[in-house]
């Protein structure tokens, strides 16, 4: 779990760690590497070069040159040399300091075998280094570039600097490939939730341009369905009226009563049935995109809705806006409505949101539903009165209308129980 946290969540994060980790633990390596080895032994050379002229300015001295050896050091080895008789060493005007560069230096001074301390602390200023003569003490200044060899530390930058330029080229070319990805997600949620999306040009690497064929390939076909279905439906909802038309002006020329009777209700539930089916249709019709205040929106339905002798509770204080098509919208939350309406005493509308999504909730006192209906009900056709008597107004169109608009608009309707004691519809809408 810690893991998963620290990994990015976005592609383009996850991409720059492919690329940036192996970077990092090479450049990790060659630090580690090139200290071990080639800085080691370089600081090893450099001392032991500088101890073996401090060994032959200490020979020249033991030779009673003094003179020639501080002209030597100083023209020659880059050296300042100062000699002080009758003096010991102080160890606590010396620091020395810690590195390789320190460890390599003690170690060929010992080569001596003489009483030593060094001061590497100002560097800058150059290595102080004082021996014990006898009696007398030696002083002797370094030249910083004696011992310290700068190009070193030059590579190293380089190749931090190399690392940071090749992050900054992979992020702006890993930005410029994952951008189409990110055109074909919006494209996709604009049209799940019934947008009309454009068709998408491919570009990118291969594989994303096979996926964007695929998501055009894709909407071609699913508005290629939902067309035939619409036309279909509307196509038989037409035909069937004239036959049904012809049926009428032949029924009022019967006599007998009872088999009139009989056929009158026939034709009127046939009748009541395709109604549905050309509502069904209307639903299916193109209608633009508009911004939705939704209290309004829901508070204006409320108020249209003919109430008899039921109570309609609205519970409606915040201000949320959508987007989506009014009228479809409203005719999805008008037949839950009538729904409610239809066998409940009370019902109450709340509508709440959260940063991603927002709520319509319809709840109600009536009878409710089974909990193993509540996919069954949103079926074509599906009623559950075991007589299917169409002229109730039950055509078993009305939440699959309801459920397919919203779906839609990117949401989804969900049933469960009501506090009120009956049946609870939620209705949630992207914002």
């Amino acid at each position: 779990m810690i893991y998963k946290k620290l990994i990015p969540a976005s592609l383009l994060g996850r991409s720059l760690i492919i690329v940036f980790v192996p970077l990092i633990i090479l450049v990790i390596l060659t630090v580690l590497v090139f200290y071990q080895t080639s800085w080691t032994i370089i600081s090893k050379r450099l001392t032991q070069s500088v101890v073996a002229d401090i060994n032959v300015i200490v020979k020249l001295i033991d030779h009673n040159l003094k003179f020639k050896a501080m002209r030597i050091a100083k023209e020659d080895f880059k050296m300042d040399v100062s000699y002080k008789k009758n003096t010991d060493l102080n160890p606590l005007s010396f620091r020395p300091a810690r590195g390789i560069l320190s460890f390599r230096l003690r170690q060929a001074l010992e080569e001596l075998n003489k009483p030593f301390f060094y001061d590497l602390s100002n560097l800058d200023q150059g290595a102080k280094i004082a021996i014990q003569l006898n009696q007398d003490l030696l002083i002797i200044n370094v030249n910083k570039d004696r011992l310290y060899n700068e190009s070193a530390f030059v590579f190293l930058l380089w190749m931090m600097f190399a690392s940071l330029v090749l992050l900054i080229v992979a992020f702006f070319f890993m930005k410029g490939q994952i951008r189409p990805l990110k055109r074909l997600s919006i494209i996709a949620e604009a049209f799940g939730r019934g947008l009309d999306a454009p068709e998408l040009k491919g570009a990118g690497a291969l594989e994303i341009r096979q996926t964007t064929n695929a998501f055009n390939q894709m909407r071609t076909r699913i508005k290629r369905f939902l067309k035939q279905r619409t036309d279909m439906l509307a196509g038989v909802s037409h035909d069937l009226r004239t036959p049904l038309t012809r049926m009428k002006l032949q029924l009022s020329l019967m006599t007998d009563n009872k088999a009139k009777k009989e056929l009158e209700n026939d034709i009127n539930e046939m009748t009541a049935m395709l109604d549905s089916y050309v509502s069904f249709v209307r639903g299916e019709a193109p209608e633009p995109i508009d911004r939705i205040k939704l209290n309004d929106f829901v508070e204006n339905i409320c108020k249209s809705i003919k109430i008899k002798d039921q109570k309609l509770i609205t519970n409606i204080n915040c201000f949320i806006e959508t987007s989506g098509r009014p009228l479809q919208l409203k005719r999805s939350i008008m037949n839950i409505l009538e729904n409610s309406l239809r066998y409940a005493k009370k019902i109450r509308v709340d509508v709440s949101n959260n940063d991603e999504n927002c709520y319509i909730e319809i709840s109600d006192d009536g009878d409710g539903i089974l909990e193993k209906n509540y996919e069954d009900v949103f079926k074509p056709f599906f009623t559950l009165d075991p007589s299917r008597n169409k002229l109730k107004g039950e055509s078993g169109l009305g939440l699959t209308i309801a459920r397919d608009i919203v779906r839609s608009h990117g949401g989804d309707i969900k049933l469960s129980k009501s506090d009120l004691g009956g049946l609870k519809t939620t209705i949630n809408l992207p914002l």
